[in-house]
């Protein structure tokens, strides 16, 4: 049997009884322990809190180099973005009006050649966010630069065929109308001669006596030669450069398809063919597919004062003779 154990006790000036058994042992024991460690736990957060390791430091330095180089390097890529956006805006406004050149649409120059699923896999790695992102606008970028120097090469490939487009362009009147005389009917809606009716006109109409001599507007290659229901016998040159010009109610025609023709070759006579009240010639221009004024291209025989005359006279024709 265990022996007692007594402590005194000076509050009641006496000796009491100890509790000496293993439990009671055990206890206090687990309350050091716990107490331990509590403190243990505190001191160690406390530590990697305030205290870094000398990796850890590493890293961070690292780290923040990485952050001032991706920012540097956005801040020049933004920069080069104006000065590319710029040499976009004079390639659409300038060179490429110029040389009668469609501009590049706009989604074409906006995409972006880079998958994905390769943008997904730069998020798994460390700074992702700014790596993917970096990265795509980097990518987007090469592709404008990309685009915008293809569309100079085709400028200057353009502009090695200014002379050849210039004398494609057809620039003159299709007859001999020095006066104006023969100025009939312009472009747009007039009254139709046989119906009575509204209808648009889609080119122009000069009158002349039959026989009269129909030149070619500038060189091209004769795409029609030949009969066409409306136009009566009609002759189609394609000058290329996207410019068609149409020539209709020809009592002769002088030329074959696929012939080559310069600006000024007679191609056909005037006539009264087809729908026709009579002896006339209609004259059309087509650029890229869509009828044009032909009033507009008329710049290599007319001077300022007889070209403003042409139009007034053009304008004021209410009906035509087709």
């Amino acid at each position: 049997m265990a022996k007692k154990k007594y402590l005194f006790n000076p509050d009641t000036l006496s000796y009491e009884e100890t509790d000496n058994t293993f439990l009671h042992f055990l206890k206090r024991v687990l309350l050091h322990l716990l107490s331990a460690t509590s403190i243990a736990v505190v001191f160690f957060f406390l530590f990697i809190s305030f205290i870094r390791s000398p990796e850890e430091v590493k890293l961070i330095q690292e780290k923040n180099r990485l952050q001032a180089q991706y920012k540097l390097l956005e801040r020049n890529m933004d920069e080069v973005n104006e000065i590319l956006e710029d040499m976009q805006q004079r390639d659409d406004n300038l060179y490429r009006v110029v040389f009668q050149a469609d501009p590049i649409p706009y989604s074409v120059r906006k995409s972006v050649t880079g998958k994905s699923d390769y943008y997904d896999q730069l998020l798994t790695m460390t700074n992702s966010q700014i790596a993917a992102e970096t990265t795509k606008k980097y990518d987007e970028i090469k592709k404008q630069l990309y685009i915008q120097s293809k569309s100079y090469d085709e400028l200057v490939g353009l502009a090695g065929k200014q002379e050849e487009m210039l004398q494609c362009i057809p620039a003159i009147q299709p007859i001999l109308n020095k006066d104006l005389t023969r100025t009939a009917s312009g472009f747009g809606w007039r009254i139709d001669p046989i119906y009575r009716t509204r209808r648009f006109h889609a080119g122009m109409d000069f009158t002349a006596p039959t026989g009269t001599e129909i030149y070619a507007t500038g060189n091209g290659t004769i795409r029609k030669s030949g009969w066409q229901q409306g136009y009566g016998n009609t002759v189609e040159v394609n000058h290329g450069f996207g410019y068609l010009t149409r020539y209709g109610h020809m009592q002769k025609v002088n030329v074959r398809v696929g012939q080559k023709v310069k600006r000024g070759d007679v191609i056909g006579f005037v006539g009264n063919t087809g729908k026709s009240t009579g002896p006339h010639l209609h004259y059309e221009v087509h650029y890229r597919g869509k009828v044009m004024n032909p009033q507009n291209y008329y710049f290599l025989d007319l001077s300022p004062e007889e070209y403003d005359k042409m139009v007034q006279l053009s304008n004021n024709a209410g009906q035509m003779f087709d």
